[in-house]
């Protein structure tokens, strides 16, 4: 199991499995936010603990996620979709850059180029551990 905790400690998440490949956008909140994410559903294998606040995106009519955040040192730890999918089911994602550097490291990173085209770029070979500095 891996988890990820904010800087001061009072909200954390949960993520249970192999996490796979972890994935790198450059859309204009993740690169500002500095965010490598791991999917899944909402409290099916990651679960989020402790007081958060969300922040939807200013300007959008309907928005379609939302960035969870600690409301006492405000560490992004996740973003959650505001709607359910044909399965019921709420994805969500966590920041891994919240976990301990060794237990990501190794996990290879998948590039979306969520700025421009939504496509999946291909996959360069760079690992969590390329992209902490």
């Amino acid at each position: 199991m891996l988890t990820g905790t904010c800087h001061c400690g009072a909200a954390h998440w949960t993520l249970e499995g192999d996490p796979g490949p972890i994935t790198a956008c450059n859309c204009t909140l993740c690169r500002r936010y500095g965010t490598l994410w791991a999917y899944d559903f909402v409290d099916e294998r990651i679960r989020v603990v402790g007081p958060v606040h969300s922040y939807t995106r200013a300007g959008k009519d309907e928005p379609s996620l939302e960035i969870l955040f600690c409301p006492t040192c405000a560490c992004v730890l996740a973003w959650r979709g505001l709607r359910t999918g044909s399965s019921g089911r709420t994805r969500i994602a966590v920041n891994v850059r919240l976990a301990p550097p060794e237990a990501v490291a190794n996990l290879p990173i998948d590039h979306v180029d969520g700025l421009d085209t939504y496509d999946d770029l291909p996959r360069d070979g760079r690992c969590v551990r390329d992209m902490w500095f």
